[in-house]
């Protein structure tokens, strides 16, 4: 009994597991930064101001967590 706790509790999560893929994808792509120096994506994802930018970063990980839990 104690084994399939442990088992259940080491398992990542979906919303980790999203998490982790949308702080890949900003970093690698720069999505919703400010500035628009740097390598790599450089589209329509900049935000002028910070609440742009949390809004933009929430839509993301929302994208991941559809991706990681297998939704269209």
């Amino acid at each position: 009994m104690e084994e399939a706790a442990t088992q259940h509790g080491s398992a990542r999560r979906n919303e980790d597991i999203a998490l982790d893929l949308m702080k890949f994808v900003a970093m690698t792509t720069g999505y919703g930064r400010t500035t628009s120096s740097g390598v790599g994506f450089q589209g329509s994802g900049s935000a002028s101001k910070p609440d742009e930018y949390a809004a933009q970063l929430l839509e993301l990980y929302g994208k991941c967590r559809a991706v990681v839990e297998g939704k269209k």
